[in-house]
């Protein structure tokens, strides 16, 4: 974006903003200007950004506006972010190294770039299999309960799960379904990757 395009955008949004406080507070063009002390001509050219003001100008609008000029400047430049939304069912199915039949992982999120920091599943154990999964990998692992009860292995420890109930280990120890008590079986399992600096 070039300085002018730059400097065209903001008095755009100076006056956007300026015209929306003015009307959500009822006042007229009139009432800011006499405020202001300016006159009704350059408040409406403002308002359309067909002229810059000065900083000055700028903090007599915002006190008739009873803002802070800090205020008008608040929502300038903000980004958008890049949150998103996987809807009920459409997680992607994916198959892990070592899962069996009945064991289904739905990864929830996804396409977070060149270096992997989370990975969220929606895990669904519709019935016992002789031979269970063992994992192991490096970072964290945090498992929440939705649904049934089993029996979770970390290391040299068991732990009995059941809905509500929460799991958090360090991944790089052998873990995994010890025993199905009760199925179908669902818990959300979050794998978080140590970052690439602390990587050694």
């Amino acid at each position: 974006m070039s300085d002018t395009d730059s400097s065209g955008s903001l008095e755009r949004y100076l006056g956007n903003t300026i015209r929306d406080l003015r009307q959500k507070h009822g006042l007229t063009i009139a009432d800011v200007a006499n405020l202001a002390g300016i006159s009704r001509g350059m408040l409406s050219k403002i308002e359309n950004a067909q002229t810059a003001t000065s900083l000055d100008t700028l903090s007599r609008l915002a006190g008739a506006l009873g803002v802070s000029i800090a205020t008008l400047f608040r929502g300038y430049d903000v980004r958008d972010g890049s949150a998103q939304l996987v809807k009920k069912g459409e997680g992607m199915e994916v198959v892990r190294r070592g899962t069996k039949k009945g064991h289904t992982y739905h990864l929830l999120a996804y396409d977070q770039g060149p270096t992997k920091v989370f990975e969220p599943f929606l895990i669904t154990i519709d019935h016992e299999s002789e031979t269970f999964p063992i994992f192991e990998h490096p970072g964290t692992e945090f498992i929440y309960m939705l649904e049934g009860e089993i029996e979770y292995r970390h290391g040299q420890n068991t732990y009995v799960l059941t809905p509500g109930d929460s799991l958090t280990f360090r991944a790089d120890i052998p873990h995994g379904p010890e025993k199905l008590t009760k199925c179908p079986i669902r818990f959300l399992s979050v794998l978080m990757y140590p970052n690439a600096s602390d990587v050694s």
